[in-house]
Order: C-alpha cells, then structure tokens, then sequence
C-alpha cells in the first residue's frame, strides 16, 4: 500500500484479541495444514496459558513443548543461552513454532523462526508491552543488548480472559509502554523537522489513535475489566503494527526508550535481575516530559537559530503531552511506579543516563539535541 510517506507498507496477519481465541488455535492451525507444532514457554506462562493449548492441541497435532529455564537471577532472558535451547529442542519436522508469554519469550521465538525460516504465532498471556507483532528482537549477545531484524507473527491470538488473569503489575507495565507514545511520538516528529528523519503521518496516527483509546479507558483498565484489558491490549497491538508499518520503532520509541535501554545494560553489567520494561519506560517517561516542559520553556533554547523555525508546531506538540506531575499520578494510579528508586535505580545511573543514553542508537532525540546544544539535562529536583 502506497503511504502519504512515500514509501510501500504491506501488512498481512491474523488477530484475534477475545474471550476463547485460544479455543481458535486448533482450527488456525488445521486451516494452514500445520501438523508439527512446537510450543515455547516458560514456568509461569505453562501454567497461564501452554498447558491449556497443549491439551486443546493434542488431538490435531504433533506438539512439542519447551519450557525455557531461568538464569541465576531467576530470569527467562532472550540471549543466547535461550536461544540455543530452543534451536537444540527444535524436532526437524516442526512447521511452525508458538510463543506463549509476555515479550521476552515472544523475542527469543521471533529471532529463532528468523533463523530457521519457520512461521510463528504469537500467543500473549499478558497486555504487558507492545512489542508482540513487531519484526525487531532485543538479544543480549556477550552481556551486550542488541536490537536485530528477525520475524514477525503470522497471526496473533489473546485471550482476554488470560490476560484478565495476569498480574496487576504487568497491565501497570502495559499502560506504562503506552503512555511512552507521549514522549515518543514527539521524539519522531521532532527528529524530523530538526534533523530531516523520514516520518509517515499514517504510523504516528495509527500510535496517537491507540494511545487516546487506551488513555479513555485508564479507569476500566485499573479495575482490571474486560473491556479495558481488551482495550489496552488492542492499544498495545496497534502500537505494534504502526512499528511493523513503517519497519521500526520509531513511531512508540524515542528518549524514554534510550533511558530504559541505558539502565537494563546497567543491570546486566552489575547482575541485578532485571525489572518489566514496561516499569522502566514508565518511569523514564515522566522525566523525558519533564526534560521537553523545561527545555521549551528555556530562553536560550527558544532562540536557538536550529529550533527557531519549527518551534511553534514542536511546542504544540510537547503541549498535548500531560504535565509530569500528571503523568505520574495516572501511571500511580494503575500501580506502575513513577520513581526510579521503586525500581532500584540510583541517583547517580539516573544522572549517568541523561548524560550517555543518546549514545544508545543513531537517532535524534530530545536528549541529543541537549547534549549537541550544550544544554545538558540534570534529573529534576
């Protein structure tokens, strides 16, 4: 489909966010004529939903499940380790693989159908991160993250009372990586105009329309109803597909992003467990808003001979984002935390990113415009 970009977007998947679209699988599966199944997941997301889909699968097809072991830490990580269990206890039949899981499992199942050239179907047991139908999986190579191209689902299928099911804190983590679109969908627009950075009105649309549907639902989706986890996950997915669209992340990741990355490097170097992304992203949030509120408000950065030109319409834009006070009440309000300390994060690494995380990606952000015009960001008092 040809985009007001300019540039030829096509996306072909099946999604079904409903009660019983588990139930559904089976029939999926057997429409397709795929007999050799293999199903990863891990402890937890066995018993959510794997266990259920083993028995409902086992009069249609072949299937062969593997439960992803955790690491010291008591984590499933998408490094190599993981990976090489899946590609060992792969059977050379399987013609498709399922992940069933948050976005980690669903990482580590995407990288290795890349490599093996194998379709997957993406199984989410949480509204935890919007990551689920995206092309791009972050694998930690050698302690080191890294985000590589790799595969993207064939079909999608979340049942909404599995993730009714799950814990508050991943719909907190959701609606975390949703409020993200704040910050990043300004990030985008602003590495634009700044820094001549292609951008598609489609996918910033398409992010905007499934941010407000999540905003609109906060309430119901604190109450943990079945209209508003519906809602959120459907948020999530659509942010997901506006990523897929384009064939990056730039429309749902920006400056929050760099600073969660920054931090999550941080803990693998010291051997910290690690904590949801969505958390991260929440917390980083609030300080990005923070960081365009005071920076625009800046006379020096007001006048500056780069911004002068585009400020009005970049103004307008950091104006639609809610007050930092604001959004860190909404995201307390659906239990996600909003202090880097509630996540074990000091002073001084929440300072040490500001200063080093637009080193993170070649992207233009808030951040590096900072640094570029000697406006250094500080974490607010």
């Amino acid at each position: 489909m040809e985009c007001l970009c300019g540039s030829h977007h096509s996306i072909e998947m099946e999604i079904r966010i409903e009660k019983n679209a588990l139930s559904q699988l089976g029939s999926y599966l057997k429409e397709r004529q795929w007999r050799h199944v293999m199903l990863v997941a891990d402890a937890n997301t066995f018993a959510a939903a794997s266990e259920r889909i083993a028995h409902d699968l086992s009069k249609e097809a072949s299937l062969h499940v593997c439960i992803l072991r955790a690491d010291r830490q008591g984590d499933v990580v998408a490094d190599e380790s993981a990976i090489d269990q899946v590609r060992q206890e792969m059977p050379p039949d399987v013609e498709v693989l399922l992940a069933v899981g948050a976005g980690t499992i669903h990482d580590i199942v995407r990288y290795v159908s890349h490599q093996v050239n194998k379709p997957f179907i993406a199984v989410p047991t949480a509204p935890s991160v919007d990551g689920f139908t995206s092309a791009g999986a972050p694998i930690i190579v050698k302690g080191k993250k890294i985000t590589v191209q790799a595969a993207c689902p064939v079909a999608v299928f979340a049942d909404v009372d599995v993730l009714c099911a799950a814990p508050r804190r991943l719909w907190a983590a959701g609606v975390g990586d949703m409020l993200a679109k704040y910050t990043s969908l300004v990030d985008w627009y602003f590495s634009h105009v700044m820094n001549g950075e292609p951008y598609c009105v489609t996918a910033a649309k398409w992010t905007r329309q499934a941010l407000s549907a999540c905003v609109e639902q906060l309430d119901e989706i604190k109450e943990g109803s079945e209209s508003g986890i519906t809602t959120l996950m459907k948020s999530l997915v659509q942010s997901g597909l506006a990523m897929l669209y384009v064939g990056h992340s730039r429309p749902a990741s920006g400056a929050e992003h760099h600073l969660s990355h920054y931090w999550e490097q941080a803990f693998l170097e010291t051997g910290v467990p690690q904590v949801l992304h969505g958390e991260k992203v929440a917390v980083a949030t609030v300080m990005i808003a923070d960081l365009y509120k005071r920076l625009l408000q800046d006379e020096h950065v007001r006048q500056d001979e780069k911004i002068v030109p585009h400020f009005e319409p970049i103004k307008a834009l950091v104006d639609e984002i809610p007050a930092p006070q604001q959004l860190a009440s909404t995201l307390q309000a659906v239990g996600a935390p909003v202090d880097p300390a509630e996540l074990g994060i000091s002073p001084d690494l929440v300072q040490k990113a500001l200063q080093e995380a637009h080193h993170l990606r070649d992207r233009y952000t808030i951040l590096r415009f900072s640094h570029e015009h000697g406006y250094f960001p500080v974490a607010s008092q």
